[in-house]
């Protein structure tokens, strides 16, 4: 039984013979390796061309500044996981990946559909106008305004800031940044209050003015948290805190029998 198109069977981005290994028309041996740093080469695997200078800057950028924010869920549960089963830390790190989705990590990709929907609408609109009416759906379905918000940095996220400044610096700010603050500017009146920018917001905004796909956003925070995570993985083998903070879930969680 035949699922899904079975026309178009091929592949642009690698491939090898028995002298060579060919990936997105460079030879790997001879112009990448020693050539080109990792994420020139990223940013080539993904899109199939190499970027400018100002897109290889921001994606840096970018990546630096999702890696790591401390004992986040991502990494609570790698860090567990490793404490149970040291014997695979290829599963620890998984563990940390799976759980990057629409609210911690995976936000950005979530933010980044709704900022490309939104400029579409706008197209041939007031911005202003559209951001508002998209907020007030969102509202409506008691949804989050995607990329707005903070537990912690309430009084505005610095990477956020570092992230937008340097789009600016690097003259790649695009429509995508420009609704982002025309949305920033209307929640007031959306909603009655305003919301700082975090970094889940400035990074699909500043990577899709960058030219970056829309589809490939979220594997920008799993390649940059990857990182982070074999570093919380070497750590835990030096001064393992997995089964410590296991212990104080289960210290801190009461336990109701449902029968009130």
């Amino acid at each position: 039984m035949r699922i899904g198109k079975q026309d178009n069977a091929v592949t642009s981005i690698c491939t090898s013979d028995a002298e060579s290994i060919t990936v997105r028309g460079m030879d790997l041996c001879s112009e990448v390796i020693g050539h080109v740093d990792f994420t020139s080469y990223f940013w080539l695997l993904v899109t199939g061309t190499m970027p400018s200078t100002p897109q290889k800057a921001l994606a840096d950028a970018v990546l630096c500044a999702i890696a790591e924010h401390g004992l986040v869920p991502s990494v609570v549960a790698t860090r567990m996981t490793y404490a149970a089963a040291p014997e695979a830390f290829h599963g620890a790190v998984s563990a940390g990946l799976l759980g990057c989705g629409s609210v911690v990590l995976g936000s950005a990709e979530v933010a980044g559909k709704f900022y490309a929907q939104v400029v579409a609408d706008a197209e041939e609109g007031d911005p202003a106008a559209t951001a508002i009416a998209a907020i007030k759906a969102l509202r409506a379905e008691k949804k989050a305004i995607p990329g707005f918000g903070h537990p912690q940095h309430s009084g505005g996220d610095p990477r956020a800031h570092r992230l937008l400044a340097l789009a600016k610096e690097h003259g790649m700010e695009g429509k995508h940044i420009a609704m982002l603050r025309t949305i920033e500017a209307v929640l007031p009146e959306a909603i009655g209050r305003s919301l700082p920018i975090n970094v889940n917001g400035a990074i699909p905004a500043v990577m899709l003015d960058a030219g970056f796909p829309l589809a490939a956003l979220k594997g920008i925070s799993l390649l940059a948290r990857t990182a982070s995570l074999i570093a919380h993985l070497q750590e835990e083998t030096e001064r393992p805190i997995g089964f410590i903070m296991s212990g104080a879930a289960a210290e801190r969680i009461g336990f109701d029998d449902g029968s009130e």
